[in-house]
């Protein structure tokens, strides 16, 4: 075998995807415990965007000022990159690029927006990439409650995650690739994966597992299974679409600390996720943490005070799964020629576009052809392990407190919980 890809997600097809279409006659595995995109690949929130999961100062005090510039513009290019191919493939995704709407729910998120908008211009960045929006201007876009104005980007799609990968494992089998679903992988070595039912050898291996790192031998310190949880509303009538209007199906969030994600679906329902559940002892994983009630319900509130048109509103879908955060926030991708390892992964929630730039990256990294992707910032980087439990354990479940408590008091005061936000990023890095 030329290729072993661990991981049937997103980051392990587009991989595969991409080494295919670069040369046909490799032969490449993708081996799958459960099956293609059962894990955050087929659960997130639909928003195909060009957020990265850290600053741009903080990428430039570790590489370079021009470093940090060509990893976003790669980034806002790669929304593009993933509409083409599914459109190439025929992969009917829902997609609708209509921008990210990021609105202040009050003053102070408006302060935190517009200087945003002026950082963004201190980076070259223009008009075209990032913009304030007045009050009228936001609600045109979407009339949600309580809007101060916002900032907007049109460098985001809302697509239907599921759709996108499971069209994408289909468009990979046609390519020649074999997929694997139902085999675990237990441990990955140089030159090989083992599996319970016998070792897939390779020249190389790519380790794509994102939140499920864990469950490799010795990795459970290596990336932080974080859950994530989502709900769905009914489809929604008419004259509520009307009122918000929400036609360009633009993604929505605002700037509170305990991040929300919102979008209107292909079918008219909103779809809206959060963050808040608490990190499990050891890492652990299990189905029954996907449905935390109080976590669903906190979604909801959020939910009708954007919209009090939908209190009496039906919740027709709960679910949830976990994403991967390195301890530093930082996404990486990584090949050794010497052993045949390569990895990717560590996208903190915004991986439905960076999977599909790792990938790419990632083609080039094990084909040998130097670009400007494997000269971006994340190639190579190596970020440091969390602490050993319970210390991982007490940190951050202390940072989700301080993040609900940040936004608690902000919305109590309107005033800046500075304090307490320079402990939570002493504290989680972010």
């Amino acid at each position: 075998m030329d290729v072993a890809i661990v991981g049937g997600g997103y980051t392990g097809l587009w991989t595969a995807y991409y080494l295919a279409r670069r040369d046909p006659a490799l032969r490449i595995v993708v081996v799958e415990r459960e099956f293609a995109g059962f894990g955050a690949s087929g659960r997130n929130g639909g928003w195909l965007s060009n957020l990265l999961p850290l600053s741009w100062d903080t990428i430039a005090a570790e590489t370079s000022r021009d470093g940090a510039v060509a990893w976003q513009r790669a980034a806002n290019a790669t929304v593009d990159e993933v509409l083409a191919v599914a459109r190439a493939e025929g992969i009917d995704a829902q997609a609708t690029k209509g921008g990210f709407l990021c609105v202040a729910t009050s003053e102070l998120q408006a302060a935190r927006l517009r200087e945003s908008v002026e950082e963004a211009r201190t980076w070259g960045f223009g008009e075209e990439d990032l913009r304030w929006l007045s009050r009228s201007a936001a609600r045109e876009r979407v009339a949600a409650d309580r809007v101060f104005g916002g900032t907007w980007t049109p460098h985001c799609a809302a697509v239907h995650p599921a759709r996108l990968v499971r069209g994408l494992a289909e468009a990979v089998e046609r390519h020649g690739v074999t997929i694997h679903e139902g085999t675990p992988v237990t441990e990955i070595a140089p030159h090989v994966a083992r599996t319970p039912f016998g070792d897939v050898s390779a020249k190389v291996v790519v380790r794509a597992l994102e939140g499920y790192t864990r469950t490799l031998a010795g990795s459970r310190r290596d990336l932080l299974p974080l859950y994530s949880l989502m709900l769905a509303t009914e489809p929604l009538p008419d004259d509520f679409w009307k009122e918000v209007d929400w036609s360009g199906r633009e993604t929505l969030s605002d700037d509170r600390r305990l991040i929300i994600y919102a979008q209107r679906t292909a079918d008219g329902r909103i779809a809206m996720g959060g963050r808040g559940a608490p990190y499990r002892l050891t890492s652990r994983i299990n189905p029954s943490h996907e449905l935390a009630r109080g976590v669903h319900d906190m979604i909801r509130h959020s939910l009708v005070e954007l919209f009090p048109q939908l209190a009496d509103a039906r919740i027709t879908h709960r679910w949830g799964g976990v994403l991967g955060v390195p301890r530093d926030w930082w996404p990486s991708v990584h090949h050794d020629p010497a052993t045949g390892l390569a990895r990717a992964g560590g996208y903190s929630g915004d991986g439905v576009a960076l999977t599909n730039l790792a990938g790419r990256t990632l083609a080039d990294l094990i084909t040998g052809e130097s670009s400007e992707l494997t000269r971006l910032p994340w190639v190579g980087h190596r970020s440091p392990r969390f602490e050993p439990e319970p210390l991982r354990w007490l940190g951050v479940n202390t940072g989700l407190h301080l993040a609900a408590a940040i936004d608690e008091r902000e919305r109590r005061t309107g005033r800046s919980a500075a304090v307490l936000d320079r402990v939570m990023t002493r504290l989680t890095g972010h």
